[in-house]
């Protein structure tokens, strides 16, 4: 299958090792990765502050920008509800990527291998908007070597909401700090989410609260298979 890779704004400028591992996992799998140089961002940040018409244009350019492959896959399920939400049914097929290789590829054991103790935080729009349910879990239980532990709360927000924590500072801290009191429970030794900005909000606490914990992107732990660094 021949895939376009959107990488997303987030991955592009603070997290290029996620999309670098959708590659890798999809190129593994037997699938050819493209990454359009014109892509930009979905324009959701844009919707959120009020912009709706600038946000929306920049999400209908993308549709021009991936006509013709198969499908678009990508790391982030608050990106891949935005422009489903805005293209409609003309869009190019989007796939947040557990979709596109649980639904798409009927694939749940990747071949992975990531020895580490792991829960894993399912995102607002993951949860709410995408409802993947399962697909995360079904593949990160198939992980060879991976003990992963229910987190507590596991539906609650993280408190990021893209604006909201920033509009709403008080109160994304105080979630935030419900959140990491959570994965701190599980005594993992890193928490998964299929967003990086989730991860970047929780990441950030725990790393200002020196806990030893890490974040690892869903992406990252299904492309490692023992023969390069773990993420």
């Amino acid at each position: 299958m021949r895939l376009g890779l959107f990488v997303t704004c987030l991955g592009d400028t603070l997290f290029p090792a996620v999309g670098q591992a959708v590659v890798r996992l999809l190129e593994r799998l037997g699938h050819d990765v493209d990454f359009p140089f014109e892509q930009t961002c979905c324009g959701q940040m844009h919707l959120n502050a009020g912009y709706p018409d600038e946000g929306r244009r920049l999400a209908q350019r993308l549709a021009g920008v991936f006509e013709g492959y198969e499908a678009v896959v990508t790391p982030s399920a608050s990106c891949a509800g935005m422009l489903r939400a805005q293209l409609g049914p003309e869009r190019p097929p989007v796939h947040e990527l557990t979709e596109l290789l649980v639904d798409v590829l009927g694939v749940e054991d990747v071949g992975a291998y990531y020895p580490h103790r792991v829960t894993y935080h399912p995102t607002c729009h993951s949860l709410r908007e995408l409802r993947l349910g399962e697909r995360p879990l079904r593949l990160l239980r198939a992980v060879r070597g991976l003990d992963l532990v229910e987190l507590p709360n596991a539906n609650e927000c993280c408190g990021f909401g893209g604006t909201f924590a920033v509009k709403n500072a008080d109160v994304s801290t105080a979630m935030l700090s419900d959140k990491l009191r959570s994965v701190l429970d599980t005594g993992a030794e890193a928490v998964c989410a299929v967003d990086s900005s989730c991860l970047m909000q929780i990441g950030g606490g725990l790393s200002r609260g020196r806990t030893g914990v890490r974040t690892v992107h869903l992406a990252e732990i299904l492309s490692s298979t023992g023969e390069e660094p773990a993420a």
